[in-house]
């Protein structure tokens, strides 16, 4: 909006309090809200639709989580060859669990896609697999690791268990935690849709993580300094899992991790304002 564009949102649930336009989509079918991509005005398309991954691994909400995001796109892309020319750029989110649970591997653009955990790779291959034939000039599938931001529920599902004293490590603390701040997510996604024009990102998969990963031990401390918290006991691997029962949630979530990075982020010289966790978290729980 700031640079003079007209955002208008597809959303499953109209909210009164929002300052954009905004149109009733079921996310799964082609309907009225496809005149906005028939125009025939310049168009762009960020794709981010999806149930929220904080469930219980049951079969039914793997199908969920696979078929909201799957559904959504595969319409977007029957909307898009409804127009006469392409949309300049779309912008189509995806995981970096796409890799499952990863161990010391690093995970960048070129790392093959394993066969993993079908809550992981199960939903996010289907995804990215679903754009395919999109009618658009430019095209990139956005890998997005952990965003840390206030609004998030991961970020503030972390930061209250340490406030009540459960900041300790998870597991054995080793596993990996790739992540990024609200506001380079938010500078990588622009260029993707083309808006600066300081930097152009190439057609592709691209990574959305800092290129500093922690490993889950670390990321608890900080977590614990950040918060003026005392050292915490860890949470051994059975009880994280009675535990995960009792809040409705994956308990893969915390017990496995990706190592990750983006190699095509780095070639462009792309600069992260928030490159090392602690900075980032003293941003934002400063705020």
């Amino acid at each position: 909006m700031s640079r003079g564009h007209r955002p208008v949102i597809l959303t499953r649930s109209i909210n009164s309090a929002s300052p954009f336009e905004q149109l009733e989509w079921d996310g799964r079918t082609v309907g009225d809200w496809a005149d906005i991509l028939v125009s025939g005005r310049p168009v762009a398309v960020a794709n981010l639709a999806g149930k929220l991954v904080d469930c219980r691994p049951t079969e039914r909400n793997i199908a969920l989580l696979r078929d909201s995001r799957v559904d959504a796109t595969r319409a977007l892309v029957a909307a898009s060859k409804l127009r006469d020319s392409p949309i300049a750029h779309w912008l189509q989110a995806s995981t970096t669990a796409i890799w499952s649970d990863a161990g010391e591997q690093w995970c960048t653009e070129t790392t093959p896609v394993p066969e993993g955990l079908p809550q992981m790779t199960g939903v996010a291959l289907p995804w990215e697999e679903a754009v395919s034939g999109a009618h658009t000039e430019h095209l990139v599938v956005l890998r997005t690791s952990i965003v840390l931001d206030n609004q998030a529920p991961a970020m503030k599902r972390l930061a209250d268990l340490t406030r009540v004293g459960l900041g300790g490590r998870v597991g054995s603390g080793r596993q990996w935690f790739s992540w990024i701040h609200i506001d380079d997510w938010l500078a990588i996604a622009r260029a993707a849709l083309g808006l600066d024009p300081a930097i152009t990102i190439p057609d592709g998969v691209v990574v959305g993580a800092s290129p500093h990963p922690v490993r889950n031990a670390e990321l608890m401390a900080s977590l614990r300094q950040a918060l003026h918290r005392p050292p915490a006991p860890p949470t051994p691997a059975p009880l994280l899992r009675l535990g995960a029962i009792a809040l409705r949630t994956d308990p893969a979530l915390g017990l496995t991790g990706r190592r990750a990075r983006s190699q095509v982020l780095d070639d462009l010289g792309f600069e992260f304002r928030f490159p090392h966790l602690d900075d980032a978290l003293a941003d934002l729980l400063d705020n």
